[in-house]
């Protein structure tokens, strides 16, 4: 029996809305802002590379 566990998609949900609107906010044209959504549809792979950049010690 095997137990679903939905806490990771809530947690990627909020960083999703917290994202478009940051993004969205500094957006000075619409292909920035379009852009910007993009961005925030990837965010954890932006936030694993900073991570791990930063543990790299660069």
């Amino acid at each position: 029996m095997s137990k679903n566990n939905h806490s990771g998609n809530a947690v990627y949900g909020l960083g999703f809305i917290g994202a478009v609107i940051y993004y969205i906010s500094i957006a000075t044209s619409f292909w920035t802002g379009f852009v910007g959504f993009l961005k925030a549809i990837v965010w954890p792979a932006f936030l694993v590379y900073e991570a791990l950049k930063f543990l790299n010690g660069g």
